[in-house]
């Protein structure tokens, strides 16, 4: 089996909650019925009730109504049309995170504290690793020492060193000396990792702004990249904290982890519909292989539960 195949499959069974739910609810619609005005309005209820969002369910009903409407349809053809769809829809935002024109290329890693935003960090740094880079990471949550302990492991397992001080320390300074330290040593990625104390929004504000400051003393540039990584079993919260951290500081893309773990993949559809960020990778389980660029019709067909 080859990398891509492989891939393919561990993306398929990490989407098979969301992919059974789907396809058990579309078989129990459209079975030997008749795509009438009753049938599609049920299906239109099963997308929206899978966290798909209104626009792209009123899409994929309108786009059955015009092509099959009164006719007899299989729930194989509706999952190929669903698929088609959320590819279309997500081709948008299928643009892969590029590592250029800065080095270090120093990337901000936000989101809220059990996201998984430590261990994608982790999977990240060994990743560029893998790649034949140059990674630092800079262990900035530093009021949370198991972050600053993940973070550590991550690093002795990906060969990737971690500036870290005390706890209570401040983040900002440690940023800056990280960037610095970075440039020093010929690095070409530098991962940041954030606090993501939801419950004190100005206090959290202040410090993620503090941090991009310091950085651009060093690199009117940096930060090169601001991802937000989202939490998918969160469903529908994960709109709020793309718009809290998207008014806060700016997010340039996002990582969506724990795909594996709900039945509402469809979330990812309806974040990319209404916000329009990027999305440059998605996690379907524990392994640093587990997180992979996004890929919007391989992620569509297994969401739908196609094959590739």
């Amino acid at each position: 089996m080859s990398e891509g195949a492989g891939w393919f499959q561990r993306l398929k069974t990490g989407l098979a909650r969301s992919s059974q739910r789907l396809g058990q609810g579309i078989a129990a619609i459209v079975t030997r019925r008749r795509l009438d005005q009753p049938t599609l309005d049920r299906l239109e209820e099963l997308l929206i009730g899978a966290d798909f969002g209104t626009k792209l369910a009123a899409e994929l009903v309108d786009r059955l109504r015009r092509t099959r409407f009164d006719q007899e349809v299989s729930s194989e053809e509706v999952r190929q049309a669903l698929a088609e769809e959320i590819a279309k829809s997500l081709s948008l935002v299928d643009r892969p995170l590029k590592i250029a024109g800065a080095k270090p290329f120093a990337i901000l890693v936000v989101g809220v504290n059990g996201s998984g935003k430590t261990t994608t960090i982790g999977k990240l740094a060994q990743s560029f690793r893998d790649d034949g880079k140059k990674v630092m990471i800079a262990a900035c949550d530093t009021f949370r020492a198991a972050a600053v302990e993940q973070l550590t492991i991550w690093g002795e397992r990906a060969g990737v060193p971690v500036m870290a001080r005390p706890a209570g320390s401040d983040p900002a300074g440690l940023a800056f000396d990280a960037l610095e330290a970075a440039r020093r040593d010929g690095t070409d990625v530098l991962l940041i990792d954030t606090a993501g104390r939801l419950h004190n929004k100005a206090n959290l504000m202040a410090e993620l702004q503090k941090i991009v400051r310091v950085l651009k003393k060093l690199d009117p540039a940096a930060p090169h990249a601001v991802l937000l990584v989202l939490d998918a079993t969160v469903g529908q919260n994960a709109h709020a904290q793309a718009e809290t951290f998207r008014d806060m500081i700016g997010v340039t893309g996002l990582v969506m982890t724990k795909l594996d773990g709900t039945a509402k993949g469809g979330v990812l559809v309806a974040l990319a519909e209404r916000y329009g960020i990027p999305v440059h990778f998605i996690g379907v389980g524990e392994k640093a292989e587990d997180l992979r660029p996004f890929r919007a019709e391989e992620f569509a067909r297994s969401l739908a539960g196609l094959d590739g």
